[in-house]
């Protein structure tokens, strides 16, 4: 399975003279952040853009690092927002892990769950027993999210079970977790409490690591997949690792200040404002010589340590789609950064552009 324009040391954004979504059968979509704001709400345009993008035959899964709902809950919520899915459309890092448990343990084999009803869904579909106690004789035990109210015992449970040397799993590290009320501690805070309590590293399998992108394939069959996401350090890195292309979406966590410092790893395929990114084609972005590239308009390049992007219409560029300054600020930021992230003063050049993505915040 290959992607379409997977470049290891990308120094641009790619363009595709075909919308997306006909360059790609299947969209791997994150959740918060690209489909939906973290209280619940679709995020704008998402509903519209994914219902076109279905049409016109491109295959919807959503992929998720939350491992505390099933993918039954998961898509009973995307279809209340008015995203149509079934449960076979999710693919969450609590499937992963629970493959990953069952390659390495025998079938039926108890295993300590500390997390929610997600992990013990996902390991019952791999014939594996989840239990609650380090006293029930488990052979692993696995961690996930298990909710803001988890309680501190159950971290002690799963550190007297790792300490005991069984062998310790985790559905994903991210260390904060978005909700409604702001950023909090996501499932890594929790595997790094039982961490230094025992000393001992979980093996890990969500985003971006190779588990979750094996989950994705076996559970899709995409031949041609696009992940689609908001972070550069789960998404889009996932996404390098497994040899795909990507679209990030600035409408999660990730702004252009980040996207411009990302290191290789990090820097997607294509850039949009949003998930309507899907249905158009993306423009080149063409080097113009001594270290300036075009895009749409505009110029960027870099001089006496700092980026800068000019217009070529509009006086200051309004008259400019600005996502076209990103992707040619893009080119010139990760050309001179080469293998490492850029440190330039990007404060003018952003001053130039307006605030893409983000619409109806």
């Amino acid at each position: 399975m290959t992607g379409i324009g997977q470049g290891r040391g990308r120094n641009r954004p790619e363009g595709s003279a075909r919308a997306l979504s006909e360059a790609y059968d299947t969209a791997l979509l994150d959740l918060d952040g690209v489909v939906y704001y973290a209280g619940g709400d679709a995020i704008a345009h998402a509903v519209e853009a994914l219902e076109a993008a279905r049409q016109g035959g491109m295959h919807l899964a959503y992929v998720t690092n939350n491992a505390l709902r099933t993918p039954d809950a998961v898509a009973g919520h995307l279809t209340r927002i008015g995203v149509p899915a079934a449960a076979d459309d999710v693919i969450t890092s609590a499937q992963a892990v629970a493959r990953l448990i069952a390659d390495e343990v025998p079938s039926g084999s108890r295993v300590l769950v500390i997390g929610g009803e997600g992990l013990r869904v996902a390991l019952r579909e791999r014939g594996l027993v989840p239990v609650e106690s380090a006293d029930d004789d488990p052979v692993a035990v696995v961690q996930g999210y298990g909710g803001p109210e988890l309680p501190w015992g159950r971290l002690a449970e799963a550190s007297y079970a790792v300490g005991r040397g069984l062998p310790w799993y985790a559905s994903n590290t991210d260390l904060t977790i978005p909700s409604a009320r702001g950023i909090g501690p996501g499932n890594g805070a929790a595997v790094e409490v039982v961490r230094i309590a025992t000393g001992a590293e979980p093996k890990v399998a969500g985003k971006p690591l190779p588990p979750m992108h094996r989950e994705t394939v076996l559970r899709t069959g995409a031949e041609r997949p696009l992940v689609v996401g908001d972070r550069l350090d789960t998404d889009i890195e996932g996404a390098f690792n497994g040899g795909v292309d990507s679209l990030l979406v600035l409408t999660g966590v990730t702004d252009v200040a980040r996207l411009l410092a990302a290191v290789p790893e990090h820097r997607p395929t294509y850039v949009a404002a949003d998930l309507r990114g899907l249905l158009a084609a993306q423009p080149e972005v063409v080097e113009a010589g001594d270290g300036a590239f075009l895009c749409g308009g505009w110029t960027a390049s870099v001089s006496g340590g700092a980026l800068l992007l000019d217009g070529a219409g509009g006086g200051e560029g309004d008259a400019l789609d600005p996502l076209d300054g990103v992707r040619a600020l893009c080119a010139a930021a990760w050309t001179e950064a080469g293998t490492g992230a850029c440190d330039l003063d990007a404060g003018k050049a952003l001053e130039r552009l307006e605030r893409p993505g983000r619409p109806g915040r």
